[in-house]
């Protein structure tokens, strides 16, 4: 018997049979055990001006320090010509505008007939584009009148490629608005741009500005239009904001403060960013928050891209890693009440204080708030009695409002447990879990939430991230290895939508010449977006999301981690479709039948979209051709079964029409 089995394979090697393509696996998908529904709006983005996030990238704003309000009031400012003593002077006049104190003023009485100047050197440089015409403009206020203002755009080599002139109306008073408009007639990364002031006399000059026309949807002084874009192609339906640890603040004096985010931008109170000197190895001492993108900002963008959306609010505590600062227990009405007024401004008539606040900046029908975040990566009993605090005024007042919770840090341990015990003993509407772990922890969780209470409080996987050791560069730790692991993670956090409402990676933004952290779902320079393999996975399962679970099997048991592979199964009842997410971790190309259990038959042909690369270090490169990008290809089905290849470390959705 040994002896025919063996000529028998023998033949078969003569015939050229390749066992590992021969063999096959097969997945049991039963379509119609659809059960449990999928919050449409699972799949968002979280925002933090981490990264020159902000100041530098979405917002579009070409000058640093504007309005001389950084530590150092010139820095980001150089002066052009011979500049005599007492020709430039920073004034404060902090008790009259505590929000914008300091302003320049320019005194050429002195002058010898030769122009000076200053140059403002852009955020990593300026990021100017042929043809695009840019908006200069000043506040302005004449002491002694006779100086013209020349600005230029200037290339690397110092070459003009744009320029015009802006005469101050020399009859006026007070502070006013001037600005002028010019086209670049190159396109260059690294642009700055001179500022020349020519004649004798002497001004005062504050929010000095130079701003794209092609921002997004065009907007005056708006935002930059390809990184809004490439959001919205992830079709988010939610947007978290502004943070992260930004929300909390080295101290409390540092912490965001909405109410300072909103209004006309001359009056918004520029603060430090946290991330200035957070990192010892990525110093950024130019990085500060002009508050341009402020909340008004942030909750257009989410109507602009479809999603709902979701601030956080500080909850009465710094950042626990730095001061650790909390205000105590009686002084916390202040910081409760910012909350109450928040949802004033999103959601009052334009008869209430905020709500006409919201009218005044151009937008009169409310932004239908349903979600608010009390407190960021906030752990501890302190975090809980403060939290009770929001809770119990927030559901007397606005009980429709669902509160997002801290769960800490980490998604294990201590300080996670105790925090898992008191949410969900305080019957909190959604617990925000954080992950940023190693590929390894990603493959391993897949079922994580397999198991967790269907009757508690929802999950928001607030914060992803796989964070792998093995990087070609430091800033590149977004390779295709940990992108996969994300893959399969999610495979998990999509089985159990009923559990986890809300995901999103981060952080979200990072400027190749400014970054503090990494990984990132969205790296950029001044001209360009490029998207990480992780933000091909995230969009692979944003715009592929279904309507209802539905269980995909391998003989009885659910796909997650078994010979490194993972799945999820969803249909799409709008559309009568059935959408597989399949992860090969393997070094290894398989056959997968995939049995579509309770359907009479299928159409003739489906689809595959697939993510695929053997190089686990594979990266999309600022500047270059990206690696990982998706591909489609045809699957054959018969009646109930359909056919498909499983490249080795892949990840495919796959979609078939019922």
């Amino acid at each position: 018997m040994k002896v025919k089995n063996y000529l028998f394979l023998a033949l078969l090697a003569i015939q050229g049979v390749d066992f590992a393509e021969a063999q096959q696996k097969t997945f049991t998908v039963q379509v119609d055990k659809a059960t449990e529904e999928i919050n449409p709006n699972m799949w968002g983005v979280f925002f933090e001006d981490i990264n020159m996030g902000a100041d530098g990238g979405l917002y579009a704003e070409l000058v640093k320090n504007r309005s001389f309000e950084f530590f150092r009031p010139m820095m980001g400012w150089k002066n052009l010509g011979t500049v005599k003593e007492g020709n430039y002077l920073i004034l404060n006049r902090k008790a009259d505008k505590e929000s914008n104190p300091r302003y320049l003023r320019v005194n050429t009485m002195n002058s010898d007939g030769n122009a000076i100047g200053l140059v403002n050197e852009g955020f990593r440089g300026m990021g100017v584009k042929k043809d695009v015409s840019y908006e200069f403009s000043i506040l302005y206020k004449q002491i002694k009148p006779g100086i013209e203002v020349k600005v230029e755009l200037v290339d690397t080599t110092g070459q003009v490629i744009g320029s015009s002139k802006f005469i101050p109306e020399k009859t006026t008073t007070g502070w006013q608005k001037g600005s002028v408009s010019f086209s670049s007639n190159k396109t260059e990364s690294k642009a700055k741009l001179n500022v020349w002031f020519e004649g004798k006399g002497e001004v005062d000059l504050d929010m000095i500005s130079l701003f794209p026309s092609d921002t997004w949807k065009g907007r005056k002084n708006g935002l930059r239009a390809d990184m809004v874009q490439v959001l919205a192609d992830l079709k988010p339906g939610f947007i978290r904001f502004p943070g992260g640890c930004i929300v909390e603040g080295f101290d409390l004096s540092q912490r965001f403060q909405w109410k300072k985010t909103v209004g006309p931008i001359e009056d918004r109170q520029l603060i430090v960013n946290r991330w200035n000197t957070e990192f010892a190895h990525r110093l950024t001492p130019d990085y500060f928050q002009t508050f341009g993108l402020g909340f008004f900002e942030y909750f257009q963008l989410a109507e602009d891209i479809g999603a709902e959306p979701l601030p956080i609010i500080n909850c009465g505590m710094a950042c626990q890693f730095n001061t650790g600062e909390v205000v105590p227990l009686d002084e916390l009405d202040p910081y409760v009440q910012d909350a109450l007024d928040l949802i004033e401004f999103a959601n009052a008539g334009t008869n209430t204080k905020w709500g006409k606040l919201r009218a005044d900046m151009g937008h009169p029908e409310p932004f239908n708030l349903k979600m608010l975040g009390v407190g960021n990566e906030n752990w501890g009993p302190q975090y809980i009695e403060r939290l009770e605090a929001f809770r119990k005024v927030l559901k007397k007042h606005h009980p429709a409002i669902e509160i997002v919770a801290s769960s800490g840090t980490d998604p294990e341990g201590e300080r996670f447990e105790y925090l898992n015990k008191e949410l969900r003993a305080m019957d909190i509407d959604i617990i925000d879990e954080h992950f940023y772990r190693s590929p390894e922890w990603f493959l391993s969780n897949a079922s994580r939430y397999d198991h967790y209470d269907r009757q508690g409080p929802k999950i928001f996987a607030g914060e992803y991230a796989s964070h792998s050791t093995k990087s070609k560069r430091p800033e590149y730790k977004n390779n295709w290895e940990a992108a996969l692991s994300e893959a399969a993670f999610l495979t998990g956090v999509e089985r159990n939508a009923s559990v986890v409402q809300l995901a999103s990676y981060a952080p979200l933004f990072a400027h190749i010449d400014g970054w503090q952290w990494t990984p990132d779902l969205i790296w950029v320079d001044n001209l360009k977006v490029f998207p990480s393999p992780s933000y091909q996975v995230q969009k692979m399962y944003s715009t592929n999301k279904g309507s209802h679970i539905v269980p995909i099997l391998e003989n009885g048991k659910t796909i997650a981690g078994d010979e490194k592979f993972y799945a999820s199964a969803v249909i799409d009842k709008n559309a009568n479709e059935l959408i597989v997410k399949l992860v090969n971790n393997s070094d290894k190309k398989e056959n997968i039948t995939l049995d579509l259990q309770g359907i009479k038959r299928s159409s003739s042909t489906g689809k595959s979209l697939f993510l695929q690369n053997i190089d686990p270090l594979a990266i999309n490169e600022v500047g270059k051709t990206p690696s990982v990008v998706p591909q489609e290809k045809s699957i054959q089905v018969k009646g109930k079964k359909a056919i498909l290849d499983a490249e080795p470390f892949s990840f495919q959705v796959v979609k078939i029409s019922l």
